[in-house]
């Protein structure tokens, strides 16, 4: 089985539709939750086919569901989208460990943009990365909003026994806004009115279904390194842009941007959440870490323009965790090149640069402590959905 992950309206039902061969099925209509009712009737009459369940999480048991289809029918290929990971909610007892596969539909990474007709990666910054709003010809701020509401109402409150609506949004609303800064649970319990606990409860429930990323520190617990707080960003740099109260933007406003749609980027290409930042008590930071197993961890520095770029908190980091490749990524590389800073050697390169760079130092990593890590497409070590394009994520899943 397949588990196709991602927010609302990043693409999964248009993807889904789009494949050949399959057999589809809205788990929002009631005709299709009626006849989901028996699930053993409904899959024997699908023996030996492509099946694709969208929103899944519709149906009033859809642990039994799935489990059905991995234990008894394993002829019928199913592929069931869903807005969360499938250890998310209860109404998932069953996670299917072992016999799944999971994919995760990002909002718009870089070669989507050729993709959808358009290389203009400042409007992919303002709009977001979720399709109708990059491609609408306008889009208002009544439109992200209205989004909100949608997440609550259909994602939500089908998953999660939640209480406390305006908490949750106003939550919600504040950690976009300060994306890409220390998460402070002390601070959002003040301005929502409610418990230390129950704004943690609040950030399971955004990571859970990708509205929000929480980056832990890197750390082998010295003394003198931050070890404990996490960093929070949230899933689309338009969200960002809006409740951060930018109209326009200005070049200070493209680095934070720039950083946000490089981690959308590991994300959709490594398929991948085991991403850190490293920070020091004497305020050295390093963007983001990528751990390598066996191997010294990848230091990335995210700037939007290379001339950007200062040493110091790359040679803080490797005076802690020597060896490993040191990484500038930035938006006007074109070239890839290298310069030294006194003991370190630090490439600067463009995002599909940085995307290869990572994709080679994991698969040396993984072959060294995974040799039995396979791909979706059982053709080699990468993982499922590396440096290929949305529609071909999913075809290469169901034919597999």
């Amino acid at each position: 089985m397949v588990w196709l992950a991602g927010v609302r309206r990043s693409g999964k039902t248009v993807l889904c539709q789009s494949l050949p061969e399959v057999e589809y099925f809205d788990c929002e209509l009631p005709s299709v939750r009626l006849r989901l009712r028996d699930p053993e009737t409904f899959l024997e009459s699908l023996r030996d086919r492509r099946v694709i369940l969208d929103e899944v999480h519709r149906l009033p048991d859809p642990s039994s569901v799935l489990k059905i289809a991995a234990d008894h029918f394993s002829g019928v290929r199913l592929l069931a989208t869903g807005s969360s990971t499938l250890e998310a909610s209860a109404r998932f007892r069953d996670a299917l460990v072992g016999r799944r596969e999971v994919v995760w539909l990002t909002p718009m990474i870089s070669s989507d943009l050729a993709d959808f007709g358009s290389s203009d990666l400042l409007r992919r910054l303002e709009r977001g990365g979720l399709p109708p709003f990059f491609l609408a010809e306008g889009v208002q701020e009544r439109d992200y909003q209205d989004w909100l509401d949608a997440y609550w109402a259909k994602d939500l409150l089908a998953l999660f026994r939640l209480e406390k609506r305006d908490s949750f949004l106003q939550f919600t609303e504040l950690l976009l806004g300060r994306s890409g800064s220390v998460f402070e649970a002390s601070r959002y319990a003040r301005e929502c009115g409610v418990s230390h606990t129950t704004i943690r409860n609040y950030l399971s429930v955004l990571e859970a279904t990708y509205v929000a990323h929480r980056l832990r520190p890197y750390s082998r617990r010295a003394s003198t390194e931050i070890v404990a707080a996490p960093k929070v960003y949230g899933f689309d740099t338009g969200f960002v842009v809006r409740f951060r109260g930018w109209r326009e933007l200005r070049e200070e406003d493209l680095g934070a941007l720039w950083e946000h749609y490089v981690l959308n980027e590991l994300h959709g290409r490594l398929q991948t959440r085991r991403l850190h930042y490293w920070r020091d008590k004497r305020g050295h930071e390093v963007d983001i870490v990528v751990p390598v197993p066996g191997q010294p961890p990848v230091a990335v520095e995210c700037k939007w323009r290379a001339a950007a770029f200062e040493p110091g908190g790359l040679l803080a980091f490797r005076r802690q965790h020597p060896g490993g490749r040191n990484l500038v990524v930035a938006a006007d590389v074109n070239r890839p090149w290298a310069e030294r800073y006194g003991p370190e050697v630090v490439e600067f390169v463009g995002l599909e640069g940085l995307v290869r760079a990572l994709q080679a130092t994991l698969r040396g990593g993984e072959a060294q402590s995974q040799p039995d890590s396979r791909s979706l497409t059982r053709q080699g070590p990468e993982r499922p959905a590396a440096a290929i394009r949305r529609g071909d994520r999913a075809r290469g899943m169901l034919r597999s």
